[in-house]
């Protein structure tokens, strides 16, 4: 058993350039990845500090996954529509998604109106 054990561990940590500080009042961590969310309710939070990097730990009794829509068109989708209804592809994608993925419907909700 090391003798000042939280003492000892801090110096070592300032000889290694580590800084460690908890982050209070976290609310809610969300983690979002292409095809899900994890939210994390209520967690303890602990950010460390080396150089230029900061890594965080998060920890927590429960989390919740949320499966997210993944968009079900294409590049090729993305690039007809702007070309047909005469719009950057940045337009195209967001008439696509609100379209759910038809084509047609894009093009109508881009060149109607």
């Amino acid at each position: 058993m090391m003798r000042g054990g939280n003492r000892e561990m801090r110096r070592m940590m300032d000889k290694m350039g580590l800084d460690m500080k908890e982050i209070p009042n976290v609310q809610e961590v969300i983690i979002k990845t292409d095809k899900k969310e994890i939210i994390v309710s209520k967690p303890s939070v602990t950010e460390m500090k080396a150089k230029d990097n900061s890594i965080f730990t998060v920890t927590a009794d429960s989390y919740e996954e949320r499966e997210l829509e993944v968009p079900i068109f294409s590049d090729e989708d993305i690039q007809l529509v702007s070309q047909q209804a005469g719009v950057d592809e940045e337009k195209a994608k967001n008439a696509l998604e609100e379209a759910k993925g038809d084509l047609a419907r894009a093009i109508l909700l881009l060149t109607s109106g």
